[in-house]
């Protein structure tokens, strides 16, 4: 899957379910679930949420799926939460190998 994408698939990404991930400067990942990438994102960006991604600057967004099925999505989430570090890096690797911001190609 491309990192970048065109302004109707981004339009798309607001009807949709997301499962993404954070990092911070220094590699500390977070991942969460939303139905509004870009805006999640933002306030991760912005420390707009209390809780770990403001505690540890995951300002990055580094990794996303997207899919129709809340159900589907919100298992993904937990299933990449409970997974190892080095596999968590291996899909993000794999997705985005220079591990840039990806918020560009959402917003």
């Amino acid at each position: 899957m491309s990192c970048h994408l065109e302004r109707s698939e981004r339009s798309l990404l607001e009807f949709m379910y997301h499962v993404y991930i954070m990092a911070s400067k220094t590699g500390t990942l977070y991942v969460g679930f939303t139905v509004n990438l870009a805006k999640r994102v933002w306030e991760h960006k912005n420390d707009l949420i209390e809780g770990f991604t403001k505690k540890y600057q995951c300002h990055n967004l580094v990794y996303f799926e997207t899919g129709e099925d809340y159900d589907s999505v919100l298992a993904r989430e937990k299933q990449i939460k409970k997974w190892r570090r080095n596999k968590k890096e291996a899909i993000i690797k794999n997705f985005n190998p220079s591990w840039k911001d990806l918020y560009v190609s959402i917003s």
